[in-house]
């Protein structure tokens, strides 16, 4: 079987390893050949490709980002995207293909797959907003990043007597801040899901000071708005997916917490620094198991399915389920960062 791959959307420690681990099982196990489509499907529109062996993989497993490159290409967004997909498939003569990637990318896959493309999915997401799996790989390596700022953050606030906005990513889905923010001992964590009340915030700073505290941390998700839903995003621009390009949030909270109530405060946005770098061990392992099923999958036809991880097993389910609807924050969870606010 000739066998593309390709990795779409934001990169994430732990794509090289998936890539690793599906041409090592293909060429071991069933001697099938790889093509690599670089930078996501604008490689499959453009016909972009690599070689993609054993020998190329070598000593990736421990590197962050993706030797195949990625982008936010929409083939429906480009005219004729979606013929020229099918064109490259058919002159590479692609037998089937691996797209690893969050819900835009597989949401590509779905729709490209009821056009006849035999597509795998493999989920891939740092903000672990996916449905159908229990957790992506990059997620882990994206909370320890955060908790080893965030560590850093509470010795030099202590310092200077300050309060430390630490923005995080989590467009949709405040998974990294509740992780990171728990683990981190945070004073507060913002989440997209709950809008909050920077009245509210200030008051418990203050309440939270007047006791001895005389250094806070707070997480927020870059996702997150105020009570009043107004979205704050860095430059009103949307990709190609119609998202907007967020961030911004932690300046804007730094800024009304020092004005309304006089404490110095200072914003940190850790931004790429979450997804840059080596994988930890967990999204590795993850990484491997998921890159393993998929190429299994391909072979026993079950083209339009994602592998996923549930109950420390790893299954196959629709391309559909998993781009259905985002997976938001357990309510329970966020119970458990806010029993330690302020």
């Amino acid at each position: 079987m000739r066998v593309g791959i390709l990795t779409g959307g934001g990169d994430c420690p732990g794509l090289n390893a998936v890539i690793r681990a599906a041409v090592r099982k293909g060429e071991a196990a069933y001697a099938d050949t790889f093509v690599g489509f670089r930078d996501g499907w604008r490689g499959v529109i453009e016909g972009l490709t690599m070689p993609l062996d054993v020998e190329a993989c070598r000593g990736i497993l421990p590197r962050g980002g993706t030797i195949l490159g990625s982008s936010r290409t929409n083939p429906y967004k480009i005219d004729n995207g979606p013929e020229r997909c099918l064109a490259t498939l058919r002159e590479l003569g692609v037998d089937a293909l691996i797209a690893i990637g969050g819900e835009d990318t597989l949401g590509v896959a779905e729709r490209l797959g009821s056009e006849g493309v035999n597509v795998v999915g493999v989920p891939k997401t740092i903000d672990n907003d996916l449905s159908a799996t229990e957790v992506t790989f990059g997620f882990n390596t994206a909370v320890q990043i955060c908790v080893d700022a965030i560590d850093r953050l509470h010795t030099t606030a202590e310092s200077h007597d300050r309060v430390i906005v630490c923005e995080v990513m989590g467009r949709h889905a405040g998974w990294i801040a509740v992780h990171a923010g728990i683990a981190g001992g945070a004073a507060a964590v913002l989440v997209p899901e709950v809008p909050f009340d920077i009245e509210e915030i200030c008051a418990n700073l203050i309440r939270r000071h007047s006791r001895g505290h005389y250094a806070s941390v707070l997480v927020v998700a870059e996702g997150a708005v105020p009570r009043a839903g107004t979205l704050v995003t860095a430059s009103g621009e949307v990709d190609a997916f119609g998202h907007a390009r967020l961030g911004g949030i932690g300046n804007l909270l730094a800024s009304e917490i020092e004005q309304r109530t006089g404490f110095e405060t200072r914003a940190t946005i850790l931004g790429h620094i979450q997804r840059g770098g080596t994988p930890t061990a967990f999204d590795r392992v993850l990484a491997t198991r998921f890159g393993v099923a998929a190429i299994d999958a391909a072979h026993d036809g079950a083209f339009g399915q994602m592998v996923a991880l549930q109950a420390d097993a790893i299954v196959r389910v629709p391309l559909s389920a998993a781009v259905a609807e985002l997976k938001t924050v357990d309510p329970g969870l966020l119970a458990v960062a806010e029993l330690f606010h302020f």
